[in-house]
């Protein structure tokens, strides 16, 4: 353990002498309070660390204390359902011991030492057998609808010698021992992982399936894929803080981890307070049940930024690791940029492109390289996934700056947000012009099991979008009646797409969550009514009476019915449209 001094202070970096032998990455105690930094330099026998708290005070000559640790996250049961800070301090615990603001150099387990949890022994798990890194030799119930697997921590292999029966037990008590080589291993029911180094897996698995968000435009038109990665870029007012914890409220997945990174403290309020009034409609039970909260909001220290994304991925491949599915979202990742500018700025570092380090292309990479669908290291055989989202705020909505440019070399799906769109209180403010998928071909398949005309339904769905935007620059130059009808309908069928289809409530009571069978049938019905217009159009029936049908009216409601009932509903209006322009056709042409 290496004790040296502080020999500089200028905001978050603290420059401490006489710490030779200390290494990257090593936690370290600065100053009499002892506040918790980490080691991010080294030159000569000069530590350049970043202190993850409130430095005002600090003065040259305190004591500096190596931990001789990696800054590493507790990872057992009684992580569900919590508020953490980017140390994994549990706020809800901090606020019972010293009040609603968090003081400097205060310290809490990440973990419940007192509470007691049932463990349940694997079924032939018996003495002598050969056990090795997370392989299962338990579980406890945490929630009503999360069940924690009690794994081997990885660098841990050997034959059991001892494990407990069934019953309460704390998480720090021992409860199995293994033996290897004549050293035994204690094995608790949580281990220690640094959260800057990914977990291993045994290979990647293809990302195959949907991620099921319950949003129509990405659910639709810019599917996920889970395991996949995505980012969520808009200017200020586009929406993203709403579209990520509507992703995190209703995606199908069993764990959800919000990570609100240098965000205003009352959004993440707002996000603490509707997950407890909300219920999970997979399974019914209340949505906190299956979420994790790490909260490093605008007014906390800036350098705790970075360890909150990556404690919100070492969290989200622990679950993985266990053969879940776990859904991470970040908002935003640019106030984590900003938190490594300013750190790099003070360590006197060359600045790259508009002041952020050379090295930020890289830090992204390595938070959103450990998404991924993955056949997980251990016994029984299992797979799990990670999937990310993380939201880019760039400033005056420039998509042309360095963080949304090195974000777009390693994600999959591109959400681009409009702020124009948002200003028409178009939301989610998606743009489809600007938005991407790569992870089209890859789900095709899964989509096939409810209807086999998807990719044809959103190749239609974006061509009638795109030509839109091409007329309305006619349009915008000599007016709509100089367009002929066959385009006019393509104006009001876009029209329908946008207002009756693409737009979506996230607090209307039914509209706020769509399963994808009703999303495929909405897409159906607005297709089927522009190619029945189309038709009776060619047929000689003029737009006016087409648009004056009252099928229409019901289709703008259409996002109000209840999934329960869309099926009946769905053939209630198909045949209703057949009739209806049937009906018109021989009003007006016979």
């Amino acid at each position: 353990m290496v004790i040296g001094k502080v020999w500089r202070v200028s905001g978050p970096l603290v420059i401490a002498e006489n710490m030779s032998g200390s290494m990257i990455y090593e936690v370290v105690y600065i100053g009499n309070d002892a506040l918790i930094g980490e080691i991010i330099g080294i030159q000569g026998d000069k530590a350049f660390i970043q202190v993850y708290e409130d430095t005002s005070g600090v003065s040259v000559g305190e004591p500096v204390e190596g931990s001789g640790k990696l800054l590493s996250a507790e990872l057992g049961p009684g992580l569900i359902g919590k508020v953490f800070d980017g140390l994994q301090r549990p706020l809800s615990e901090l606020e019972v011991l010293i009040g609603p603001f968090v003081k400097r150099g205060v310290k809490a387990s990440s973990l419940p030492k007192d509470v007691k949890w049932f463990f349940r022994r694997e079924k032939g798990l018996e003495i002598g057998s050969k056990v090795g890194p997370n392989d299962i030799i338990g579980y406890v119930e945490e929630t009503p609808i999360m069940t924690h697997k009690i794994m081997v921590p990885h660098g841990v292999s050997g034959y059991l010698k001892e494990v407990v029966g069934d019953g309460d037990y704390r998480v720090d008590e021992v409860i199995a021992r293994v033996e290897s080589g004549g050293k035994v291993f204690n094995i608790k029911m949580y281990q220690e992982w640094p959260i800057r180094k990914s977990r291993p897996y045994v290979r990647r698995l293809e990302p195959t399936e949907l991620l099921i968000t319950g949003t129509r435009v990405l659910d639709a038109l810019f599917p996920v894929a889970v395991g996949g990665k995505a980012a969520v870029p808009g200017g200020f007012g586009s929406g993203k803080t709403v579209l990520l914890q509507t992703l995190t409220k209703w995606s199908r997945t069993h764990i959800n981890i919000y990570v609100g990174c240098g965000e205003r403290g009352n959004e993440m309020a707002d996000a603490l307070h509707s997950f407890k009034k909300l219920v999970d409609p997979s399974s019914g039970r209340p949505l906190y049940e299956k979420a994790i909260f790490i909260a490093n909001t605008s007014n906390m220290p800036v350098a705790a930024r970075e360890t909150s994304v990556f404690l919100g991925a070492t969290l989200g491949e622990y679950f993985r690791d266990m053969g879940y599915d776990v859904l991470l979202v970040a908002d935003s990742t640019s106030r984590w940029a900003e938190a490594m500018r300013e750190i790099s700025a003070r360590m006197e570092e060359m600045p790259g492109e508009e002041g952020f380090p050379a090295y930020l292309g890289s830090r992204l990479a390595s938070f959103y390289e450990r998404s991924g669908r993955v056949e997980c290291v251990g016994n029984p055989s299992r797979s799990g996934s990670l999937t990310i989202f993380g939201a880019v705020s760039p400033p005056g909505a420039d998509f042309s700056e360095p963080v949304t440019q090195n974000t777009l070399r390693y994600i999959g799906t591109l959400i681009s947000l409009d702020v124009s769109l948002a200003n028409r209180r178009h939301f989610p403010s998606v743009s489809w012009l600007l938005s991407y998928s790569l992870y089209v071909d890859n789900v095709s398949a899964w989509w096939s099991k409810f209807n086999t005309s998807w990719s044809e339904l959103r190749r239609e769905f974006l061509r009638l979008l795109q030509k839109e935007a091409e007329l309305m620059e006619i349009v915008r130059l000599v007016g709509p009646d100089a367009l002929p009808d066959q385009d006019k309908l393509i104006l009001e069928v876009s029209k329908m797409i946008r207002e009756d289809f693409l737009q979506q409530s996230a607090y209307h009571p039914i509209d706020s969550y769509s399963p994808p069978e009703k999303t495929l049938m909405m897409m159906d019905i607005i297709l089927k009514y522009y190619k029945k217009a189309y038709d009776v159009l060619l047929q000689g029936v003029p737009l006016v009476s087409i648009k004056e049908l009252p099928i229409r009216a019901k289709i703008s409601r259409m996002k109000e019915v209840s999934p329960n009932e869309f099926s009946k509903f769905y053939v209630n209006i198909v045949n209703e449209i057949e009739e209806s322009f049937n009906n018109l056709v021989k009003g007006v042409v016979g």
